[in-house]
């Protein structure tokens, strides 16, 4: 019985990199890792990814290649005191290595305390994290360590670890199972070959229990096991691009009930985190502009905030952006203003810049009329000057027209007040 054994994840750990699914842009033939691990000569290193990777399966490859001295600690579990009897322990061997899991979740004082170890090569690290190292890792640690980035496993991945677990591993292999669905399995999943792995394996345990001897492994009994609906959501189909665009057009229709909806539809399917999020910040600028700049401020804060928390937690963070944009007043007029310049541009050509607005550094510039008659416009009242900034041959060209929104308003009538007649706001 399955439930006897350690889990099928653990018991399908590789023990070379030649045999880890993925991340083949770090185990590779000639790549920079393997060449240390060849050398013998392997870096202290951050393993940056998300869960379910091969974070912590390749430093035992590492460890178990060179064949060094291995110690393993969690950040969640593991406190200085931990970290200084490893090191005493690590001064009377040569080249140990130290792998931490989870390491963003040391706090200064307890990435502090393997600073100096690092630097003398007292002990080798390898620490594993989800979160971006730049934030999380202090800058003294992380400059003497490589950092390598991993990368969630992806469809085809996925599929050759479920065939070669089926192949391989003693209990499965003695079963007669056939994969007839894995939708369900690679969306559950999410990129994490951890959680894939123990998944068909409840999966297919169930199965058993109920006393079937071919066993067929199908969405529905996947989710019968994981207790929730998946949307079988192809994240590179038709299906991604309908969605996507409904979800926009929702919030550019001011729609914030339709936005959240697509909005979890897209999450449900498993969708980057980081995608949903550069699509707020494109659209705040591109359909709020400056009927509110603060939609472009809570855009990009979102980018940020999700980008170093992740999922399921983000959810939060991109409702409240997505129905905030939903749910403000929409402008494209600085979308279109740039394209208006971007065609002026293609349509005049490379025009000179008038000598008033060239930078003069040097006497011979100056003396050629760089800069000369510009007027500082911070000397005149209102902080205004009213001189010509534009080429010659396209002077008072207007590209910028203010929407019909509040604050736009305000923007037009502003610079109505400078401009007076010559731009017609």
């Amino acid at each position: 019985m399955a439930s006897t054994m350690t889990p099928l994840a653990e018991r399908m750990r590789p023990s070379s990199l030649k045999d880890l699914v993925g991340q083949k842009h770090l185990t590779q033939e000639n790549s920079i890792l393997q060449k240390a691990i060849e050398s013998g000569r392997v870096p202290s290193m951050i393993l940056w990814g998300p869960p379910g990777v091969g974070k912590t399966t390749i430093a035992h490859i590492i460890a178990a290649s060179i064949q060094a001295p291995f110690y393993e600690l969690s950040a969640i579990s593991s406190g200085v005191k931990d970290i200084r009897e490893i090191l005493d322990l690590a001064k009377k061997q040569v080249g140990a290595i130290l792998f931490i899991d989870e390491i963003h979740r040391f706090n200064k004082s307890q990435q502090d305390a393997l600073l100096g170890a690092v630097e003398k090569g007292t002990i080798t690290l390898i620490g594993a994290t989800t979160e971006n190292p730049s934030f999380e890792v202090n800058a003294a640690l992380l400059s003497r360590c490589q950092v390598y980035n991993l990368k969630s496993l992806d469809k085809n991945e996925l599929r050759e670890l479920l065939e070669l677990s089926l192949s391989k591993d003693n209990w499965l292999s003695g079963l007669n199972v056939e994969l007839k669905d894995i939708e369900a399995l690679i969306r559950i999943s999410g990129g994490d070959g951890r959680k894939i792995l123990n998944l068909l394996e409840l999966t297919v345990q169930n199965l058993v229990n109920q006393g079937q001897k071919k066993i067929t492994v199908t969405d529905e009994a996947v989710l019968q096991v994981a207790h929730q609906k998946v949307a079988l959501y192809d994240k590179k189909g038709e299906q991604h691009y309908d969605i996507i665009s409904a979800f926009i057009k929702s919030m550019r229709g001011s729609d914030p009930n339709a936005a959240v909806y697509w909005l979890a539809r897209m999450i449900e399917g498993g969708e980057d985190v980081k995608f949903i999020a550069r699509r707020l910040v494109i659209f705040a600028s591109e359909d709020i502009g400056n009927a509110n700049p603060n939609a472009l401020l809570l855009a990009t804060s979102t980018f940020d905030a999700v980008h170093k928390i992740g999922y399921p937690e983000s959810r939060i963070i991109l409702s409240q952006c997505v129905t905030y944009l939903a749910s403000c007043p929409k402008s494209n007029a600085s979308y279109l203003a740039i394209g208006e310049a971007q065609r002026a541009v293609q349509q005049s050509g490379d025009l000179p810049v008038p000598l008033h607005l060239r930078n003069a550094p040097t006497k011979l510039m100056k003396s050629m009329g760089y800069g000369k008659d510009y007027q500082y416009a911070h000397d005149y009242e209102g902080h205004f000057a009213g001189q010509e900034y534009l080429p010659e041959r396209i002077a008072g060209t207007k590209f910028y027209e203010p929407g019909q929104t509040p604050r736009e308003n305000e923007l037009r009538k502003y610079l109505k007040e400078l401009w007076k007649d010559k731009y017609k706001y």
